[in-house]
């Protein structure tokens, strides 16, 4: 692909809370520290107005993301999930007949309690890269005037609702650097194995020599016999992508750098 025909769309978004589940935890549910793949991609389908078929997604499936972000603190709620299972109604009314507790008449089912770590004071920076500037202009004009989502705009929960901090101008991904830049960026990056490099001339460091703890993030998904139901809500198919998670502190490599924010950028590139 030429570098001059890809392009880049800056977003800087502020969240006064925020948690992106880590999928495995139950009982207490830890968050990653900045949103995976999978979260910005329900994102732009939110935004997009893309429901579940498989025909949209066609631009959408050649974009490529980096992400970075950091948060002021992390506190830890204690909250209740309804359990629904039978066992947990008759321990906490005596009886599957029975609806009332103290008095009052409740919810059937139980209740479990459950630990969940928020993040506070969230501020991420998002570049989305493509070859088709229309698209990126169409994602930057939505943004904008959100006409077409699907829902209120979140990243991670339903109630984590996002702030548009600053919007930049679809431009040319030559505009960035390519260089070395040691530093402490203070800011946790995904670093993915499949890092876009816009000019293998000049290359970006190799993923192995990159530092972070190791994850599988999902990415795209298809809805399990949405053919069938049109239910966009239904059980997801995930792809997955092997990443690392740095938390900002780089010396002796190379990557892209964008001087407007002063950071690097690693671009996921997911084989669209």
């Amino acid at each position: 692909m030429n570098n001059n025909s890809v392009y880049i769309l800056r977003l800087k978004i502020y969240q006064p809370q925020a948690h992106y589940r880590i999928p495995f935890t139950y009982q207490r549910r830890h968050t990653y520290p900045i949103p995976p793949y999978s979260t910005i991609i329900g994102f732009l389908c939110n935004l997009l107005g893309y429901d579940g078929l498989p025909a949209e997604y066609e631009d959408l499936k050649r974009i490529k993301i980096s992400v970075a972000g950091q948060f002021e603190s992390k506190t830890t709620e204690y909250i209740w999930f309804r359990n629904l299972s039978k066992q947990a109604h008759l321990n906490r009314f005596g009886a599957i007949t029975n609806r009332s507790f103290a008095g009052h008449v409740e919810h059937i089912g139980g209740q479990s309690p459950i630990l969940i770590d928020v993040l506070n004071n969230v501020y991420l920076i998002i570049h989305l890269a493509h070859q088709k500037e229309s698209f990126l202009k169409e994602i930057r004009f939505l943004i904008e005037n959100p006409v077409r989502r699907l829902e209120i705009l979140h990243l991670g929960r339903a109630e984590d609702w996002i702030v548009i901090d600053s919007l930049s101008s679809v431009f040319q991904i030559s505009q960035l650097s390519l260089k070395r830049e040691d530093a402490d960026f203070k800011h946790f990056f995904w670093i993915p194995e499949k890092i876009y490099q816009p000019n293998p001339e000049e290359s970006i460091s190799d993923f192995e020599e990159m530092e972070g703890l190791q994850y599988r993030l999902p990415t795209f998904w298809t809805v399990k016999d949405y053919d069938k139901t049109s239910n966009r809500h239904g059980k997801r198919i995930f792809e997955y992508i092997k990443v690392k998670l740095n938390d900002g502190l780089f010396t002796h490599k190379r990557f892209l750098y964008d001087e407007e924010c002063h950071l690097p950028i690693f671009l996921a590139d997911f084989g669209g």
